[in-house]
């Protein structure tokens, strides 16, 4: 298409073409765009009106690529936070539409447990199972969605299989979720789980209660409802694990689970209503779970009738002074002097037992040697019992001297003489057990590293030291120190 302008010979220029442009009309000029957007786009150059020839609207090739500019760099940043956009907007449609197709999923096997087939059920049981093991959102939401109810139902079934699927669907239920932990408790399931491991005996499945118990065990709500209900004698049965069908796992777990209970002051009695502060006495020796059971006994020693039920165990104090020596487990000296520590402060008749027991040179050998904790635990002892040792020479001065009340200036001043020069003596005699104390010590010191050097010269195990070095040497108050 084109419009052809002529120029008239008797007309001047420039009037001429004001009106040849002036006639152009508004439909002759969007028919121009238009044409213009056909033959590629973009603004077109035309031809003035006084040209003669039609007015080609489509640019020629070479003025076509003269007309392409380089892009700016504001465009191409323009154009990468769109890219950015449209990518973050994608990301966010595929992590919705998971979400969605996982709550569907979780509604399919919550269908399933709620179902009125026994199968469909232990389906459903180990899908729950499976979905909660890693992942803290699906714990809640099947929760949400009624999840409990049907797990601690199947627990009622005579299926030794089932009984594992729910417990353990259980079990992964309630890790790291207090609110489940709360209701699977509300809902009933400790006293179904006792149930069950009396009429079904299965190690399998004593084993899954003991775990659950300490997973229920670790919120401090569930603690007196699981103190409460029986359960410390049978998680103390599977840690005896008298019978040895009980697995070394299981043993763990109960521990965990008692230790979990004594945290709680309301637990102390249902505690000492079984024999588990004697069978923990007995078994100190074991250094592999003594320190779990110093912990125990550190959770309940704040009750007298725990104080009690401690100190009337046979060799109870020889027993614990023997853990002080333990320097390769300092976790078990701290425990052992906090325990002796809150015995003595709160009983004579325990402090003076722990005297008959030797504790003396055994704090003396912490306060050196001992973490920390140990030695300010261990200083607190002997600061005790060099009080009751000065209040009972004193009494003994007071009683045997025979003095009366009414004496005059002079025989008081000599009775304060006195009294001051027994005082000196007792410090005395006291500064003399120390020292005997921390000679004793150094020679133990010496055996011990002779033994050591012995040890790494490879020497026959029959090497006995000299007759002048065990002169020198006495027996150490340890059963149990590891060289």
């Amino acid at each position: 298409m084109g419009i052809m302008c002529h120029r008239r010979n008797n007309v001047a220029p420039g009037t001429d073409q004001f009106k040849l442009w002036s006639s152009f009309s508004r439909a002759s000029f969007r028919r121009m765009i238009l044409d213009a957007v056909r033959c590629g786009g973009g603004v077109q150059r035309h031809k003035r009106p006084d040209q003669v020839g039609p007015i080609n609207l489509c640019e020629p090739k070479e003025e076509k690529q003269m007309m392409k500019k380089k892009p700016a760099a504001g465009s191409d940043r323009l154009s990468d936070l769109m890219r950015l956009s449209e990518s973050s907007e994608n990301e966010d449609d595929v992590l919705l539409r998971r979400k969605v197709q996982m709550l569907e999923e979780l509604k399919r096997v919550v269908k399933r447990l709620q179902s009125s087939h026994v199968d469909a059920v232990l389906e459903g049981a180990k899908e729950v199972r499976r979905l909660t093991k890693e992942d803290s959102q699906a714990r809640s939401t099947l929760a949400l969605l009624g999840a409990i109810p049907p797990l601690i139902a199947l627990l009622d079934s005579d299926d030794s299989f089932s009984h594992i699927a729910a417990l353990y669907a259980l079990l992964n239920l309630a890790i790291g979720n207090d609110a489940n932990k709360a209701a699977i408790v509300k809902a009933g399931v400790v006293h179904k789980m006792l149930i069950l491991v009396n009429e079904f005996p299965n190690p399998d499945v004593a084993e899954a209660v003991v775990a659950n118990f300490l997973g229920l065990s670790a919120l401090d709500s569930n603690k007196p409802i699981i103190g409460s209900s029986g359960a410390i004698e049978f998680l103390l049965t599977i840690l005896k694990n008298v019978e040895g069908t009980n697995s070394c796992q299981a043993r763990q777990d109960s521990l965990k689970a008692l230790y979990n209970l004594s945290i709680s002051p309301l637990n102390v009695f249902p505690i000492l209503e079984t024999d588990l502060i004697p069978y923990i006495m007995n078994k100190l020796g074991d250094m592999g779970v003594s320190e779990r059971f110093l912990s125990i006994l550190c959770n309940v020693v704040s009750v007298a009738e725990a104080r009690k039920a401690i100190s009337s165990v046979p060799d109870a104090f020889p027993m614990l002074i023997d853990v002080l020596s333990w320097t390769d487990a300092p976790g078990c000296q701290e425990k052992a002097s906090y325990i002796l520590m809150v015995m003595g402060h709160k009983s004579y008749g325990d402090r003076q037992s722990m005297i008959e027991a030797g504790v003396a040179s055994a704090l003396l050998e912490l306060t050196l040697l001992g973490s920390t904790l140990a030695q300010k635990r261990a200083s607190r002892i002997l600061e005790c019992l060099r009080v009751d040792k000065g209040k009972q020479v004193s009494e003994n001065y007071v009683g045997g001297g025979g003095m009366s009340t009414m004496i005059s200036a002079p025989q008081a001043s000599t009775a304060y003489s006195s009294s001051v020069q027994l005082n000196d003596r007792m410090d005395d005699d006291m500064m003399s057990e120390e020292k005997k104390a921390v000679k004793q010590l150094v020679q133990q010191s010496l055996q011990n590293n002779m033994k050591r050097i012995v040890k790494r010269a490879n020497l026959p195990h029959e090497f006995v030291p000299s007759d002048h070095l065990k002169t020198l040497t006495t027996s150490s108050t340890s059963k149990s120190v590891p060289f």
